[in-house]
């Protein structure tokens, strides 16, 4: 039997609603359960410390909510016990996850703890030559903690390459990624904060059954395929990070159970999984701003596929070099992406800096220039600036400032 064909507008819109861009935003009054089912619905969200508007973690939740109370995120991932909602873990980089899907990831801690590989070599290298360290330093988090790696008694000297991490930064993020501990709070210039992990998380679910590897890498997958609507292998592995063949024997278990669609999409090269779930809308009337690391685009393959947007964040280009700008983020309008703005939050004179502003070849100035203006306006807001500085050079930073 063959397979269905998707448009490619078909499959755009379908990816779109997976990731909560064909509803309304929210009238009225965000809380932290709307707060708490957005990250839900993600599956993850993205830790990166560059603050040049605001850190990465909260972008995402702006782009879908608009207007919301970060503070509502900080409690959800770092608050009391007993409101706590979210834990970090290496994910998809750096990742804050919710609360259930704890179990889902012993198995990778459990290969790091068995020095088994599965990424982060450089740890399992720390953890070969340093085991009797680490072992001390997780007693004094168990005699002292919380501790942040700034506050252990025998750190070490912070050295060069690798964050210029010192070997008890090492040794916690070794136990970190071993599931030992985990972060207890964000202090400061969000310095993480470690304690024992059965001190931090709810004990309800340190106590769910642990389930196999395979049955985790499933439901791993099928989160994947809800958060994507529509993907091929490459994107389904690459939202969670998974291995190359736990992904293309659990993908092919997950077809054969009738749990994933493979599909055809047009002008897309490698073969599709639908989830039979997705939502189809004909149309999508969407606004936002999107970060370098919100989980629309962060794999930049699937979004010039998607979107037609050759997109690559440009922080480590020499200023020479840039084609866009340092911090930039494409707007979406409607179910295009139709132009790109470098932003900084100007903390200190209360303005939001749009340094540039770039038109999409196939966008019409006219359509985009207002419904960027006032979702930049809704964004210094939400950062609590008074205003936003527009570019006088451009066609768009002049349409936008008429």
């Amino acid at each position: 039997m063959r397979p269905e064909t998707l448009s490619a507008a078909n499959a755009r819109r379908i990816a779109l609603a997976a990731q909560g861009f064909a509803t309304p935003r929210r009238q009225g009054t965000i809380d932290a359960g709307t707060v708490r089912r957005s990250v839900d619905r993600l599956g993850l969200l993205q830790i990166d410390s560059v603050n040049v508007l605001a850190r990465a973690h909260y972008l995402p939740l702006f782009s879908r909510l608009g207007n919301y109370d970060s503070a509502l995120l900080d409690r959800v991932a770092w608050g009391r016990r007993s409101e706590r909602r979210l834990f970090e873990f290496w994910a998809h980089e750096a990742s804050l996850l919710p609360l259930d899907s704890q179990p889902l990831w012993r198995w990778r801690m459990a290969r790091a703890a068995a020095n088994a590989g599965d990424g982060k070599g450089k740890l399992h290298s720390f953890r070969r030559e340093k085991a009797a360290f680490i072992d001390e330093v997780r007693r004094e988090l168990a005699d002292r903690g919380p501790l942040a790696a700034s506050e252990l008694s025998n750190g070490g000297e912070r050295r060069g390459p690798w964050w210029g991490w010192n070997d008890g930064k090492l040794a916690l993020e070794w136990l970190f990624f071993a599931g030992d501990v985990t972060t207890s709070t964000r202090r400061g210039t969000f310095e993480r904060v470690y304690d024992l992990t059965e001190r931090v998380l709810p004990a309800a679910v340190l106590s769910r059954p642990t389930p196999s590897a395979e049955e985790a890498q499933r439901e791993l997958l099928r989160r994947s395929a809800r958060a994507l609507g529509v993907a091929t292998e490459t994107d389904l592995r690459d939202y969670f990070r998974l291995g190359v063949a736990d992904t293309r024997a659990r993908l092919a278990e997950l077809v054969e159970a009738g749990e994933l669609l493979p599909v055809a999409v047009e002008g897309w090269s490698k073969p599709a999984y639908l989830d039979p779930a997705a939502h189809r809308p004909r149309k999508v009337e969407a606004r936002a701003l999107l970060a370098p690391f919100d989980p629309l685009i962060w794999e930049r393959g699937r979004t010039h596929r998607i979107f037609d947007f050759f997109y690559r964040i440009e922080i480590y280009t020499p200023a020479a070099k840039r084609k866009h700008g340092y911090y930039v983020l494409p707007f979406l309008l409607g179910d295009r992406l139709v132009a790109r703005v470098d932003l900084k939050a100007d903390r200190a004179h209360g303005r939001l800096l749009v340094h540039a502003a770039h038109l999409e070849p196939h966008a019409d100035v006219r359509q985009v220039a207002r419904p960027l203006h006032d979702e930049l306006r809704l964004m210094a807001d939400w950062l609590g600036l008074d205003a936003v500085s527009l570019p006088r050079a451009g066609a768009l930073g002049r349409a936008m400032r008429t």
